[in-house]
């Protein structure tokens, strides 16, 4: 057995068990072995190279187990890929093998009080403090923030919006874990209070002005993309876990499958999985091309893939009864998980608009160039 199948297996028994206290220190360093944490960088760098189909897959496999392990490769993964690319050659040399490996566990800062789906509206300052800078803010929602090494916080100084990698073991950074959130309770979630930590500026990624359209705007896009695979394998999981649950339980000696209704409902959230996975699998092309329609493709995924996965949850928590009420039927989990996954990395509203945006321009300029 691989190192990620033993990772999967040790998922599929005690998920249940970390939505409810967390995932441990110890599975995080498996996680790290079994090569989550920033799978499609370099092996240059310790990575494993893999292409947008195989990334998008392992994101599935994790996600029909636990949402939290998907979000620990979607976290360090969105990191990776932003110092990937956008980073001097010294501070990729310095920061990715460390990342890759699970020497430093990573949490991206960017959502404020004031500044969710509108990350311009950040307040978070970074101001000149002698040979370094100073980081001044209030952080929200961070996933993996109650135990990671460091963050990737975007704020503000002179020159626009920045991004820079701040450690977390020193003064002026005050970490407040989050339980009992709807979902991903196992995602180690914090708050974050900045409070004139220092910043060297050697780790300011990319210069002011390109924090949130270049750094941050990769590692978001990066994370829809891990974010569609994973709810795609979660609405599969769930699917299954519905149609078996189906076909075993009887009501007044017949079936539950053998009722109409149930196998309509079966059959629609079976459409709705495979169109979900046809979605990912074409935002997959998009990026091996890396055309124009990368990002859009990966709106569409995460957009659909999120939709889908909370239908086809709520659905099989109908279908299972008081068996998907329970607090450890995968199921329940899910079904929560799926109202989350709706909001991260761009919530469904403004996924909406811009998807409408861009069919009323490509309409234009097909009309243009008729």
């Amino acid at each position: 057995m691989s190192e990620l199948d033993g990772l999967v297996a040790m998922a599929r028994e005690n998920a249940t068990e970390w939505d409810r206290t967390g995932l441990p220190e110890e599975v995080i360093g498996a996680a790290a072995r079994a090569g989550i944490l920033g799978p499609d960088r370099s092996p240059e760098w310790g990575g494993r190279g893999l292409g947008p189909y195989e990334l998008g897959q392992l994101a599935a496999r994790l996600g029909g187990v636990c949402t939290s392990l998907r979000s620990l490769l979607t976290v360090g993964a969105m990191v990776s890929a932003a110092v990937d690319r956008w980073a001097t050659a010294e501070q990729r040399a310095y920061w990715l093998p460390r990342l890759v490996s699970g020497e430093l566990v990573a949490g991206l800062a960017a959502t404020e009080p004031g500044a969710g789906t509108e990350l311009r509206s950040v307040v978070a300052k970074f101001e000149d403090d002698g040979p370094g800078l100073r980081v001044t803010g209030r952080k929200l929602w961070v996933s993996f923030g109650a135990v990671a090494d460091v963050l990737l916080v975007l704020g503000r100084a002179e020159g626009g919006l920045v991004s820079a990698l701040v450690r977390t073991d020193q003064p002026g950074v005050v970490v407040e874990p989050v339980t009992g959130q709807l979902g991903m309770r196992g995602a180690r979630l914090a708050h974050i209070t900045l409070d004139g930590a220092r910043v060297p500026r050697n780790q300011l990624i990319a210069p002011p002005g390109f924090g949130l359209s270049h750094v941050l705007g990769t590692a978001l896009d990066h994370g829809r993309y891990t974010v569609a695979w994973g709810c795609a394998g979660m609405a599969r999981a769930c699917l299954h876990a519905a149609a078996r649950h189906a076909a075993e339980r009887t009501q007044g000696g017949t079936p539950l499958s053998e009722h109409a209704t149930i196998r309509a409902a079966l059959g629609r959230a079976w459409v709705d999985v495979e169109s979900a996975q046809a979605l990912c699998e074409r935002a997959a092309q998009a990026r091996v091309a890396a055309g124009a329609e990368a990002v859009m493709a990966t709106v569409a995924a995460k957009y659909a893939a999120a939709e889908t996965a909370a239908r086809v949850g709520a659905e099989a928590v109908r279908i299972l009864g008081a068996a998907g009420c329970a607090a450890d039927n995968p199921v329940q989990r899910f079904a929560r998980d799926a109202q989350v996954a709706q909001i991260i990395e761009g919530s469904r509203d403004i996924a909406e608009l811009h998807l409408g945006e861009h069919l009323l321009t490509r309409l234009t300029r097909e009309k243009d160039d008729a």
